[in-house]
C-alpha cells in the first residue's frame, strides 16, 4: 500500500515538473494574429504575453478605429493563446497522472 502511495507520490512530482516545462515551451510558441486588412498586427506567445505590436500609420490617425481593432485582434490572438495554453497544459497533465481508481479528471 505504501509502496503505490509513494510511487503515485513520485508520478505526481514528475507530472509537476513537466507541467513547469511545458509553461516554458509555451514562450516560444508564437501566435501572429492581424486586422482582415493587416493594418494591425500583434504577436503573442502561448502564455498570452504580447511580444510585438504592429500598427500602420493609417491607424494612428483614427483613435477610434485604433482602439477596435486593438480590441478584435488581441481577443482573436488571446483566445488562440490560451486554447493552446490549455491543451498543451491539459496533455502535461494527463500523460503524467497516476491512475487513481474513481478519479477520472480527464475524460
Amino acid at each position: 500500500m505504501f509502496g503505490d502511495l509513494m510511487g503515485m507520490m513520485g508520478k505526481l512530482q514528475e507530472t509537476q515538473a513537466k507541467i513547469e516545462e511545458t509553461k516554458k515551451r509555451l514562450d516560444t510558441i508564437l501566435i501572429d494574429e492581424k486586422s482582415s486588412d493587416e493594418l494591425l498586427q500583434v504577436t503573442l506567445t502561448a502564455n498570452r504575453t504580447i511580444r510585438s505590436l504592429s500598427i500602420s500609420d493609417e491607424l494612428m490617425e483614427d483613435k477610434d478605429q485604433l482602439e477596435d481593432y486593438l480590441v478584435l485582434v488581441l481577443n482573436r490572438a488571446i483566445e488562440k493563446a490560451t486554447a493552446i495554453h490549455e491543451a498543451e497544459l491539459a496533455a502535461a497533465a494527463k500523460d503524467g497522472m497516476p491512475n487513481i481508481p474513481g478519479l477520472d479528471l480527464f475524460k
